[in-house]
């Protein structure tokens, strides 16, 4: 027991200071070659794959940001391309409803200028049938005022008269 007691700690003997430094630096030598190596090898593969992960993340990042800012573009160009659409669409439906107008205004004029023809011939018509019966009619009267102008005077008259009644019947 009194080996023990003398025993101190913190005030060791060269010879255990020796002994504990050597197995020390054994220890140290070991685990260099077992411990360190691969987990120094293990934090440099960590790292590395932790590098590698934030660059294709920040790639990642940089592509989305090109993929939107060609979305963007794609769908403003589409939008421009309904407004564009409509707007010929519009135009087109104007310009047939302007069309079709102008085609109505242009018949409706013709069919009022042949009415007007129409009606104006069938004046003339008309016109022309009744000088031809009057015609008719003063060269009948003329006929038979000849004939009856041979048979006398006084007969002539009755007879004249006898027509103009006639005619004034018809």
């Amino acid at each position: 027991m009194f080996l023990l007691l003398d025993f101190t700690p913190f005030q060791p003997s060269p010879g255990l200071a020796i002994w504990g430094l050597l197995i020390f630096l054994l220890f140290w030598g070991i685990m260099s070659k077992v411990a360190f190596g691969p987990i120094a090898n293990a934090l440099q593969t960590r790292e590395n794959d932790i590098q590698n992960a934030l660059d294709s993340a920040k790639t990642a990042k940089e592509e989305m940001s090109n993929l939107k800012a060609e979305n963007e573009k794609l769908l403003a160009t589409a939008r421009e391309e309904r407004s564009q659409m409509l707007k010929e669409a519009k135009d087109t439906k104007n310009q047939i409803i302007n069309d079709a107008k102008e085609t109505a205004k242009s018949e409706a004029s013709r069919i009022m200028i042949q009415a007007n023809q129409d009606i104006e011939n069938s004046k003339k018509a008309a016109m022309m049938e009744v000088k031809n019966e009057v015609g008719a009619i003063a060269i009948s009267i003329a006929e038979k005022v000849i004939k009856k102008e041979l048979a006398g005077n006084a007969e002539h008259e009755n007879f004249v008269n006898a027509l103009v009644k006639d005619v004034n019947l018809n």
